[in-house]
């Protein structure tokens, strides 16, 4: 009887809480039904305001710089190499990779053997030639004066028939004492003509050695430059580059020994975009001599030459763009042919340009202005040149001291309300501010390194960065605060 009024007595209680709750919800509907029925106040809409940073335009006269990456380069190169085969006899100490030689120094000698016997050998024909060449005069000599006797021969035997003649006209010679005389004169004459044979061979054998005395001074001449080609000296003062030899190898004809090269007459070339070429050159086409500032990094140094731009390469080479322009080194510290240097061309200077960062110009060639209500305003501008990350510009409705957006993106646009964020104004400004660095002895730089080393749970890419730098003479502070709270300490 217990159980059934206990039964019932939790039946009831369940059934009453059903019905409180089901008041409630109906009075709940009632209540929001009346407030959707009653006319509600208007809420006020707010206005989204963006922030974003802000840079006055400063229009003036600037003088823009255009980036580029070259390499140096020497004016003055010369590929040693070998006139002839034979053995390296000799060698000089400074032959040597990156020695320094001056001009005329004597830097390898080839075996002069069979150079020095050839020479001989010419030197000996030359010597023949000469004896048979004053032979040769003096054959003519003698052929001349034969000639000249069997002349005087003819004119003897010439008087001596015209006396013959006069006495048989006068009726006391015989005819036979004529008909000998003609042939005495007959006989002279052929004499002369042999005597004439005689010196045009004689004439002839003087050209002929002549000409053989020639041809044996030229051999003589070719011997001796083959012996002093035995010897390689310098033709001018510089380091050499490419040696790979050692005395007594046999070396082959032409074949590349080393390299001289001057290391003070250096220059660096470097391509330039054919637009901005156009700006390089005068009225006449005539390239600008304009100063230029070569550039090579050393990661946390750098060196830095001044430059002259001389010329432009006079053709286009083929898979290449641009232009290729060369600037001649004004001086030469620390440089090497063939390093890759940066070359920071000063170009003529502009006229009423602003400089802005290249994120204010948008893709439509506008920027965002901002007027006296914050309002954002597009304005048109010409872009004139790009150096870097930043531009210069040219505007005619714009004027010194407008404020554009530093930096577009897709959130702004034309007529928002902008909060504009001014470079020093509240802590905000275009530059980060860069973390603060501290200096670490090294005992407390040897703790965080081994509170790094010892943790267990930090990635093995972030524990390679952190230990790092650790490594650096600065330390940032936030890293160091970051270990040391880890470390309890």
């Amino acid at each position: 009887m217990r159980f059934l009024f206990r039964s019932l007595t939790g039946l009831f209680l369940a059934a009453l809480t059903i019905a409180l709750l089901a008041a409630g919800g109906f009075t709940m509907k009632s209540a929001i039904d009346a407030r959707k029925e009653a006319p509600g106040r208007m809420r006020a809409q707010q206005e989204r305001v963006f922030a974003a940073n802000v840079i006055a335009l400063e229009f003036g006269a600037r003088q823009p710089e255009l980036t580029a990456y070259g390499e140096v380069r020497t004016l003055r190169e010369l590929e040693l190499r070998a006139p002839a085969a034979g053995t390296l006899l000799e060698l000089s100490p400074n032959f040597v990779e990156g020695g320094q030689v001056v001009a005329g120094e004597l830097l390898a000698r080839l075996d002069p053997a069979e150079t020095q016997a050839a020479r001989d050998s010419a030197a000996a024909s030359t010597a023949e030639a000469a004896t048979q060449l004053a032979l040769a005069e003096r054959t003519l000599v003698i052929a001349r004066d034969d000639l000249v006797a069997a002349e005087r021969q003819v004119a003897l035997r010439q008087k001596a028939l015209e006396r013959a003649r006069s006495i048989g006209e006068r009726g006391f010679g015989a005819t036979v004492d004529i008909e000998t005389a003609e042939l005495a004169v007959s006989s002279a004459e052929q004499a002369v003509l042999t005597k004439r044979s005689a010196l045009s061979s004689a004439e002839a054998g003087l050209d002929q050695a002549r000409n053989a005395l020639r041809r044996a001074e030229i051999a003589l001449s070719e011997a001796e430059r083959k012996l002093a080609e035995t010897e390689i000296r310098a033709d001018f003062a510089g380091q050499l580059s490419g040696i790979d030899t050692v005395a007594g190898r046999l070396v082959s004809n032409n074949e590349i020994l080393g390299t001289l090269i001057d290391p003070a007459t250096l220059e660096v070339s470097f391509r330039v975009p054919t637009a901005q070429f156009a700006r390089l050159t005068d009225e006449k086409g005539q390239l600008l001599p304009l100063q230029a500032k070569v550039t090579l990094d050393l990661g946390a140094d750098h060196i830095a030459v001044p430059a002259t731009l001389e010329r432009a390469g006079a053709a286009v080479e083929e898979g290449q763009a641009g232009r290729l322009l060369f600037a001649r080194l004004e001086a030469v510290r620390g440089l090497k042919a063939g390093d890759f240097v940066t070359v920071t061309l000063s170009m003529p200077e502009l006229e009423n340009v602003a400089l802005l960062p290249a994120a204010a110009v948008g893709p439509d060639g506008t920027v965002l202005r901002l007027d006296a209500d914050e309002r954002l305003r597009a304005e048109r501008v010409e872009v004139v040149h790009r150096q870097g990350d930043d531009v210069l510009i040219r505007a005619a409705a714009l004027q010194s001291g407008v404020e554009v957006v530093a930096e577009r993106s897709p959130l702004l646009g034309e007529g928002l309300k902008l909060r504009p964020l001014r470079p020093g104004a509240d802590g905000a400004g275009l530059v980060p501010q860069k973390p603060a660095q501290v200096t670490l002895d090294a005992g407390h730089r040897a703790r965080l390194i081994a509170a790094v080393e010892g943790n267990t749970r930090m990635p093995a890419e972030a524990k390679a960065r952190m230990l790092a730098t650790l490594q650096q003479d600065q330390v940032p502070a936030d890293l160091v605060e970051r270990i040391e709270s880890r470390m309890g300490g």
